[in-house]
């Protein structure tokens, strides 16, 4: 009897504990969502959604006063961080269309501040807990624009915008940055062709610009850079990109997103294996990228310091040439690191590549070129343009070879895969382009572990003289060409000539060759 006068007076205590909470309960739930999150106690535990609690908890004052403050625009237009940019808050903007896709495309419910004046009951945790960031911009350079950022980055590609949430160093003046991430700065006609991409910083605790949420969340930097401009090209490929994603992305051990504007899926193709040692994820198409993807670091714009070539000083981490071909090695499987002097004694030749051109600065000669330096000593592996155009295959002839020779042209920048000590020989076209050609292919070359030798062809081995008469600038006084323009040089000593060869004195030169790279 006691032990049921027991129970029943623990029972009433238990009913009034429940009725003293309650109201407690309801006033929990009516603030911070409370139920859902009990709902989800079985799955994943009190300690997770208590967690999540008290952050919701903690920053929903803030949320609310930034969803306020939205709902009081209504109709409106929130004025950006640069006095006179308006953003549309309709929903009709390409930029708000182009948000909301990218909710859909990342499978995700939305994820921005809703129009209708009703708050999404998911508030912007990221918004609210995330840290201060940093912003450094460097456009002193010649060449390129960078710029370096830290914190809460969002890249939203479509629209080609970067959010730099919450920055500690933010001025109004400065708010919104525009960047082309293509290093030849210089060539305004090539930079035009270079998609912009708008860096907008918003400062602590703002609440005229709302940043778009994160659908895709990542731990790594990214590196924002263009495949436009030249690309088709070697050369171009090689010094414009390249290089300067090596500079900026090799640091991270592959674990970085690269992010490419001008996105071209043959190019990206092309260059997979080298793409893929710097990243380990495929390149992000940055021009059709609907989603909202961020990161805590991000590099947009890409440093170039020489023609084909690394200034060790200005890298984070000493980067040099002999490092990059390293690099390259690795990505195509190179086997070959340095060339060994070939014995004449043992009758074993050096391998030498005969880099080919057709459409201009070709060899008119080529068999006569071909048969005279297999007569010194050389095996002669002969490439055209159709033999080059796979990288890879191509990589690994050139690897195989102690010389490389052809006439000024993006062909021999693949030496860039010839062992060390290895020899290229460029054959500089006639009208004054002793110095243009060096600046290419010659001063680059000691830097990369190579030896350079050149051939300076004369007027009677161009067949300018088939157009030309003697007494004409072309050949009295080719720098007069020069001042013309460069539209002027192109079309006359580059894209106007094709080479016959002096068989006699080309074949002085390399025997000089073939003795340096065999022993007796």
């Amino acid at each position: 009897m006691k032990g049921r006068h027991e129970r029943a007076k623990k029972g009433w205590t238990g009913v009034a504990v429940v009725w003293l909470i309650l109201p407690l309960f309801v006033l929990i739930v009516l603030k911070t969502d409370f139920l859902p999150q009990v709902a989800r106690l079985g799955d994943t535990g009190f300690t997770k959604v208590a967690d999540e609690m008290v952050m919701k908890v903690s920053s929903f004052g803030l949320d609310r006063a930034r969803w306020q403050h939205k709902q009081t625009l209504d109709g409106t237009k929130l004025q950006d961080s640069v006095v006179g940019a308006p953003v549309p808050l309709t929903s009709s903007s390409d930029e708000m269309r182009d948000h909301v896709d990218a909710s859909k495309d990342s499978n995700q419910p939305s994820q921005f501040l809703a129009m209708n004046g009703s708050k999404d009951s998911r508030l912007i945790n990221s918004d609210v807990a995330a840290p201060r960031s940093n912003l450094t911009c460097n456009f002193s350079s010649g060449t390129m624009d960078t710029c370096t950022m830290e914190g809460d980055i969002r890249i939203h590609g479509r629209t080609a915008m970067v959010y730099v949430v919450a920055s500690s160093d933010y001025r109004a003046e400065n708010a919104t940055t525009v960047i082309r991430p293509y290093p030849r700065k210089w060539e305004q006609a090539t930079m035009e062709r270079v998609r912009k991409i708008t860096i907008r910083s918003t400062a602590p605790g703002a609440t005229d610009i709302i940043p778009l949420r994160c659908t895709v969340t990542r731990d790594m930097p990214a590196v924002v850079f263009s495949t436009g401009g030249y690309s088709v090209n070697f050369f171009h490929t090689m010094n414009d990109i390249i290089i300067p994603l090596y500079i900026m992305a090799r640091e991270f051990g592959g674990h970085v997103q690269l992010l490419a504007a001008n996105y071209d899926h043959k190019w990206t193709a092309k260059y997979q294996s080298m793409l893929a040692v710097l990243s380990m994820y495929p390149v992000v198409d940055l021009d059709t990228d609907a989603a909202v993807r961020c990161f805590p670091v991000a590099l947009v714009g890409v440093q170039s310091h020489k023609v084909l070539g690394i200034n060790p000083a200005l890298t984070r981490n000493g980067y040099t040439m002999p490092g990059f071909l390293d690099f390259l090695r690795s990505a195509y499987s190179l086997q070959r690191h340095e060339v060994t002097p070939v014995s004449r004694s043992t009758g074993q030749r050096p391998r030498l590549v005969l880099v080919l051109r057709r459409k201009s600065r070709a060899l008119t000669n080529e068999a006569e070129v071909v048969a005279a330096v297999t007569e010194l000593g050389f095996e002669v592996v002969v490439a055209g343009p159709e033999d080059v155009s796979d990288v890879g295959r191509f990589a690994a002839v050139v690897n195989s070879c102690d010389v490389m020779v052809g006439v000024h042209g993006a062909g021999l920048t693949n030496m860039v895969f010839l062992p060390h000590n290895g020899t290229v020989v460029q054959i500089i076209p006639w009208g004054g382009m002793k110095w243009p050609c060096w600046y290419d292919y010659g001063e680059p070359v000691p830097a990369m572990g190579l030896r350079y030798v050149e051939y300076e062809v004369t007027a009677n081995e161009t067949t300018l003289k088939d157009r030309y008469p003697r007494d004409h600038p072309v050949f009295t006084d080719p720098i007069s060409i020069h001042r013309q323009g460069f539209n002027h040089l192109w079309s006359t000593f580059l894209n106007g000539q094709n080479v016959t060869l002096d068989i006699h004195r080309f074949k002085g030169v390399m025997q000089q060759v073939y003795l340096s790279v065999t022993a007796a």
